[in-house]
Parts: structure tokens; C-alpha cells; sequence
């Protein structure tokens, strides 16, 4: 096949479009919606998926979360009637674990740590949008790997005398503070309310593209003072309800799942589980909530191919509508090139070259319209975004596909003609 004849292909192709304005534009817009679906939505799933990845990474790898249920078991189709039925963490069962479990470094409790609980924060003629409330040990950072921008963390006898003491997140510090050039350590702010004194505010935390999810619109207050001024008392064996959760990082030269298995076998003790009954807790580790979101984007970029394919078929349709239209008023020529000594090989290439020409311009436009539409959300509203190349060839990949598979049948045909029979063609 020399440059020559692929280039008087893609010359009739282009004539064709000229020549079928019309349909060559349903055509091409079929194609160009499904295409703009997949780029689009896999760049702002690709973003959003990144973003959380990154929170997800802040937990570290050894952190395990101990809890009355999550999202994996809700996942896995348990009974949710069931699930809410389990007796709720406590106080109790986090001390246990730092006493009995000789391999577990640090624990910490959080209470409403899940933003069960929000009130807005007030200083001066600042407020804040409805923010998370959390109550936790004098470990919060190091559990979280968070860092202080100014200040200190509370200590551990804040905690055990119930100060009044907050360290807000990097939002409240934005809509209080920043304003004004404030120091924020030592002031008292208005929590609900209740006054607290700021002793520290945390650094802003990751969140790629700038998309802004509120994860630093939230303050810290010892966990003893959140049970008194919430009524989040985490102790007794009650259920339903709010249940703290308990974060855990097992010492640097023990592994942890050597630490998950003392955990385990602490709580079902204090549980009075028998060996035959299931846990009636669960503990969640970074990597399984990465497989969990792993599963999550396979399946919504399932969803997109499916919903996306359509749109294409549509355009595939419409591919094969325009390419026997095209054979039709073509037939003189086909029998002409067939006298000629063109071959049949030749003739069903140039009108499957010339569906794949009609398609894949559609794909260019898709990509070119999908990546406009995510850049203007991203720049719109922050949400992150990722343009991956590999998407820009699926991209191209379907839109050459889609030519093919419905170009097929017309192409065929024109590859079939009898000479004579095309000559005489009126």
C-alpha cells in the first residue's frame, strides 16, 4: 500500500464528509459524545481517585483503624441491621489494647471522628461554616501524621483534667484568623456554645488539584472534654448510635499483622467471643482500603465504557449509514477502478480507511472536548483532574474501532461489486 493511494483515501474520505454534510455531522457527533465521555469523566475520576489516594497514604502504611464497622463491611453486603446491632468501642477497650497488646506503639481514640458532630466557630466578628468536632488523645497528630503550623498539641493532663482546649484545623484558622494576621495561639473561641483556648493549629493537608472537600474544616479537643460537652461518653457495652474509632501504630521492628492478631485477640476477649462467632468489630488497614477504591474505579470506568459505548454505536450507525450511501453513489467509480486492475483487497481498504478517517476525526474532536470540559471544572471549582495519555488512546483506539466494526459491512460490499455490472450502474 503505497503513500500515494493512502493519501487519495483519506482525499475521498474528507469527500465524502463535504459531500454528506448532514448525516457526516450526526455521524461525527455521535462519536464525538461518546468519546468526550470517556475523556472527560475518566480525567475527573482519575483526579478525584489520586486525591484520595493521597489522603488515604497520610494514615501510613502500619496504621491499623479499629472500628465497629466501615465501609469495606457495608461493602461486602453484611446485613447493615446486623452490623448496627454491634456493642460500640470504648475508652475501655482502647486503654486494654495499649496495656495488653505488646506489640501496639501508640493509640488513640476518636470520637466523632467520622464529623458525626459540627458547630460553627466564632472569634471576634469571624465565623466558620458548620465545622467537624473531634474528640481525641494527646496522639491525634502523630496517629495522623499531621503537622503543627503554630503552637502545640494539647497534653496528656488536658486530657485527663478536660480542659477546654482546641487545635484547629487549617480552614478555621483560614476563616478566623488569617484575615486579620491573628495569632491564633492562646485565643478563646466560641464552639457551639462553649469557649475553648486555641493551643495549636495543623498544617493544611494534601489535596491535589486544589480541590477543596472541607478535610481541614475541623478542630481537636481532648476526647474526656467531647464526652462531657457532647454526651459522647464512649464506655459501657451500649449499641447503635455513635462509635469512636481507634487508631493503633504497632512498634517500627514488629510487623502488623503481628499487631492486628494481638488487637483481634484482645477485643474478642473483651467481647466474650467464642471461637466458632465472627468478629463483631472490624480492623482496617491502608492497603485494603486501597483495594477497596481500586474495585470502586474499575468499576465506575465499567460503567463509563458502557454507557459511553451508545453514544458510539450511535455514531457507528451512522458510520454505516453514510459509507452505504457513499457505495451507492460511488458504484461508476468502483467499476471503473475494478477495470483498472484495482484489486479487491484495495477497494474494501480505501472504504474502511475512509470509515476509520470519519471516525477518528470524531475521536480527535471527543478528546479535544472531553479535556476542555475537565479542565473547565477543575478550574471552575478545584476539583482535581487527571489527563492520563493512555485515556487520549482509548480514546482514538474506539473512535478507529467504531469505523471498522460498522465500516465493515459497506466496505465488503464495495469489495464485491462486478465490474460490468458497476459500469452499467446509472
Amino acid at each position: 500500500m503505497n503513500r500515494g493511494l493512502i493519501g487519495e483515501i483519506m482525499r475521498m474520505a474528507l469527500e465524502t464528509l463535504r459531500a454528506n454534510k448532514l448525516q457526516s455531522g450526526l455521524t461525527v457527533l455521535g462519536v464525538v459524545i461518546g468519546i468526550t465521555s470517556i475523556v472527560g469523566v475518566t480525567s475527573l475520576v482519575r483526579g478525584l481517585d489520586q486525591s484520595l489516594r493521597e489522603s488515604i497514604n497520610a494514615l501510613g502504611p502500619n496504621t491499623i483503624i479499629l472500628s465497629k464497622f466501615s465501609e469495606l463491611g457495608l461493602a461486602s453486603g453484611e446485613d447493615f441491621a446486623k452490623i448496627m446491632r454491634r456493642p460500640n468501642l470504648t475508652v475501655e477497650d482502647a486503654k486494654a489494647i495499649e496495656r495488653l497488646a505488646p506489640s501496639v506503639q501508640t493509640v488513640d481514640i476518636w470520637l466523632a471522628g467520622q464529623g458525626e458532630i459540627s458547630e460553627r466557630v466564632f472569634y471576634g466578628g469571624q465565623r466558620t461554616s458548620p465545622a467537624a468536632v473531634v474528640g481525641a488523645t494527646e496522639e491525634f497528630a502523630n496517629v495522623n501524621f499531621v503537622k503543627l503550623e503554630f503552637g502545640r498539641f494539647f497534653t496528656q493532663s488536658e486530657v485527663e483534667h478536660r480542659r477546654r482546649s482546641a487545635v484547629i484545623g487549617h480552614d478555621v484558622y483560614e476563616a478566623l484568623f488569617a484575615p486579620s494576621s491573628l495569632d491564633p495561639v492562646g485565643k478563646r473561641i466560641r464552639v457551639g456554645a462553649a469557649e475553648y483556648v486555641v493551643v495549636g493549629v495543623l498544617g493544611k493537608r494534601p489535596s491535589p488539584g486544589g480541590f477543596n472537600i472541607g478535610i481541614d474544616n475541623f478542630i481537636v479537643i481532648p476526647q474526656t472534654t467531647h464526652q462531657v460537652m457532647f454526651n459522647t461518653r464512649a464506655s459501657g457495652r451500649s449499641r447503635g448510635g455513635m462509635s469512636p474509632q481507634i487508631a493503633i501504630i504497632p512498634y517500627e521492628h514488629v510487623t502488623r499483622d503481628q499487631a492486628m492478631q494481638e488487637v483481634e485477640e484482645v477485643m474478642r476477649i473483651r467481647h466474650g467471643l467464642r471461637l466458632n462467632e465472627p468478629n463483631d468489630f472490624e480492623l482496617v488497614t491502608r492497603d485494603v482500603i486501597l483495594q477497596l477504591l481500586d474495585q470502586i474505579s474499575r468499576a465506575v470506568f465499567l460503567v463509563l465504557v458502557t454507557i459511553s459505548s451508545i453514544a458510539l454505536m450511535v455514531g457507528g450507525i451512522g458510520v454505516m449509514a453514510i459509507m452505504m450511501i457513499s457505495v451507492t453513489e460511488r458504484t461508476r467509480e468502483i467499476g471503473v477502478r475494478k477495470a483498472l486492475g484495482a484489486r479487491r483487497f484495495e477497494v474494501l481498504f480505501q472504504f474502511l480507511a475512509e470509515a476509520v478517517v470519519v471516525t477518528s476525526i470524531g475521536g480527535l474532536l471527543g478528546i479535544i472536548c472531553g479535556s476542555g470540559v475537565a479542565l473547565l471544572i477543575h478550574y471552575a471549582t478545584g476539583f482535581p483532574v487527571s489527563l492520563p495519555w493512555w485515556s487520549f488512546a482509548i480514546g482514538i483506539g474506539f473512535s478507529a474501532g467504531v469505523g471498522i466494526f460498522f465500516g465493515m459491512v459497506p466496505a465488503v460490499r464495495a469489495s464485491r461489486l462486478d465490474p460490468i455490472e458497476a459500469l452499467r450502474h446509472e
